[in-house]
């Protein structure tokens, strides 16, 4: 019978320490884009249709460490680059302090860098129950989310990952989101490896260079300067805010 009870303890500590909670580590998530649909419709977009490839990949890196974190670029695949559609992405910077809800972001806003300082994006989640999602070998939970008043946020989350973040501004689940679909930018997020060993803590630092600025105070600048731009003008400052 001491047999048969340490044999089910032995294996009730190996479920526990099968599940790791995981509190610092680096994230690459491979980001996809449908250029035909993101350009919207119109003269300029049909000329430049069927010159451009309708989809392509990008990677960005999400370091972090405890209550903060940092989201760039990381390269891209040159075969399905399209120039003049990357607005210097290369540079943008996303940095997040979760237990003072703040953000820093480094962005390209017409031919400019900006520092964007703002409280946190406020996102209305709704958790879905019974359907998961395997992700680069974490099991994820499903939540719908709307931005922007309107814009919805399909997502997938691990509470495996401790750190209630995700690409760009994401936050607010009980978790990590490894996944994501946004249906009216036409692109998608998925975590395609997670590295705890080689973290770089000492990278997770804000950006420095750039006009500091309110994002709040310059996003009524970009409406306006792209209220007549359509659709694109709309893609561009989810963008820009994300």
């Amino acid at each position: 019978m001491k047999k048969i009870f340490s044999l089910f303890l032995l294996l009730a500590l190996t479920q526990v320490n099968a599940q790791q909670f995981i509190s610092s580590g680096t994230i690459e998530f491979e980001m996809r884009m449908n250029n035909h649909k993101s350009i919207g419709e119109g003269v300029w977009a049909d000329m430049f249709r069927d010159k451009i490839p309708q989809f392509s990949t990008s990677w960005y890196s999400f370091t972090f460490d405890n209550n903060k974190s940092l989201y760039k670029y990381d390269r891209q695949d040159e075969k399905t680059k399209v120039p003049f559609f990357n607005n210097n992405v290369e540079e943008d910077v996303w940095y997040s302090d979760y237990e003072t809800s703040t953000s820093i972001k480094r962005k390209f806003v017409f031919d400019d860098h900006y520092l964007l300082t703002d409280s946190m994006a406020h996102i209305e989640w709704k958790l879905v129950p019974n359907e998961t999602r395997e992700i680069a070998g974490f099991n994820c939970r499903k939540a719908v989310g709307i931005l922007f008043d309107s814009v919805y946020v399909f997502a997938f989350y691990t509470d495996e990952i401790l750190i209630s973040g995700g690409p760009m501004g994401l936050n607010g689940l009980p978790g990590m989101i490894l996944g994501i679909t946004i249906p009216r930018m036409f692109s998608s997020w998925i975590a395609t490896k997670v590295d705890i060993v080689n973290v770089n803590k000492s990278s997770i630092t804000p950006p420095l260079k750039g006009k500091k600025k309110q994002g709040k105070d310059l996003i009524e600048n970009v409406k306006k300067a792209t209220s007549d731009w359509g659709s694109w003008g709309q893609q561009a400052v989810w963008n820009i805010f994300l």
